[in-house]
């Protein structure tokens, strides 16, 4: 059996009608809940059995288990309900359609992947069952904290997991992850007429700044992974200071690090600690901290793991031509489900715009991914769990 288009064109029009942004890109007065809504129903209807977790109000992912007949391997086909904010877009709930594109936020990341997991199911859904057990996840949060997988993950682990991120349809075996860290200079205020008794913290931070950037020059000559490139570093925020005329007390900055696989947060952080003692060692007024504020893993898949075979297998079949196997510089929920012990490989539509003023998925990508996942459901979940 075919997939059916109008089903996944007309769902994923009525995902993008959702407005699921993320409070923390707007008035905090939005979440994933009308979203998560459409996403239960939809599933209830094609017979799944549905449950739903929030971890705050309103900020609910969604799990439907298609049950298999049993001994089969479990899939997850896994897509996140929340988008960034519409400011600066015409018409961003509005989905239009043009020369096969469908434009509207969230078609590309990643309502287009979502529409293409159920547009899968259900057709798994309408066929002679699987043996193992077929999942399709919606979850909240994956633009800000991931908090939403993490919910689910807490209840839920599966023997693979497809995320249908967009790859334009090749297949993603690695990302990098990244780590915030907040470093502090410290001086003393003071009027600024009285350099004597002042400090300033803000030119203290200014060798930290020049010390980043030799430090990012370096990572982007060093080691270098030979699907998502080198790692990185800049400094996202900067503040300091109360007042033009006040030595400044304190300065802080915010410095994200793109990590490689294999780089974990500790060598990270004592990677910017050893900046600092550095510069505390050309100068014993020096004044400076460091803390972890945030890490998110890197992934990487074996691109010979059995999930990644069968994709790329079902991928040949539907597209008649071999989908290449890629990294991504832009973390995902896919290292989650990878540390969790999911096998995980990610496929996703075609199109552009994320996070931007114009954003578009290319339906007919948004058809074949989901004659992919149905072909790899059906392989993956027939295989006795080893």
């Amino acid at each position: 059996m075919p997939i059916d288009p109008a089903y996944a064109h007309e769902t994923l029009a009525a995902l993008v009608r959702c407005n699921s942004i993320n409070p923390a890109f707007g008035d905090g007065n939005t979440s994933e809940a009308v979203v998560a809504d459409l996403v239960d129903r939809l599933l209830r209807a094609m017979g799944a059995e549905v449950t739903t977790c929030e971890f705050a109000p309103g900020r609910r992912s969604v799990v439907g288990r298609i049950p298999g007949t049993g001994g089969g391997r479990s899939l997850m086909l896994y897509g996140h309900l929340d988008t960034v904010s519409v400011e600066g877009m015409a018409a961003p709930f509005d989905p239009i359609v043009r020369e096969g594109r469908m434009y509207g936020r969230g078609t590309y990341d990643m309502k287009g992947g979502v529409a293409a997991c159920l547009a899968a199911a259900k057709l798994v859904a309408e066929s002679p069952r699987l043996a193992g057990d077929l999942y399709v996840v919606g979850v909240a949060d994956e633009e800000t904290e991931s908090r939403g997988v993490q919910q689910v993950l807490d209840s839920l682990r599966t023997d693979g997991a497809i995320v249908t991120e967009a790859t334009e349809l090749d297949l993603g075996v690695a990302h990098k992850g990244f780590c915030w860290i907040e470093v502090a200079t410290e001086g003393r205020a003071a009027h600024g007429s009285r350099p004597e008794e002042g400090v300033d913290a803000n030119l203290m931070m200014g060798r930290v700044l020049a010390a980043v950037a030799e430090h990012a020059a370096a990572l982007q000559g060093g080691k270098s992974h030979p699907l998502v490139g080198a790692g990185s570093a800049h400094v996202g925020t900067i503040r300091g200071g109360t007042g033009p005329s006040i030595y400044a007390a304190s300065c802080r900055i915010e410095i994200e690090r793109r990590t490689l696989p294999g780089e974990t947060p500790a060598q990270v952080l004592a990677e910017v600690q050893a900046m600092l003692d550095r510069l505390a060692g050309q100068d014993p007024a020096f004044r400076a901290s460091c803390r972890l504020r945030l890490d998110r893993p890197s992934f990487e898949e074996d691109p010979g793991a059995e999930l990644v075979t069968i994709v790329r297998e079902a991928a040949l079949e539907v597209r008649g031509r071999p989908s290449e196997v890629i990294g991504h510089s832009f973390w995902m929920d896919a290292s989650l489900l990878k540390q969790a012990g999911i096998q995980t490989v990610v496929l996703g539509p075609a199109g552009a715009g994320a996070h931007a003023d114009v954003e578009y998925v290319d339906l007919a990508s948004v058809e074949t991914l989901a004659e992919i996942l149905a072909r790899a459901a059906r392989a993956y979940c027939q295989e006795q769990v080893k």
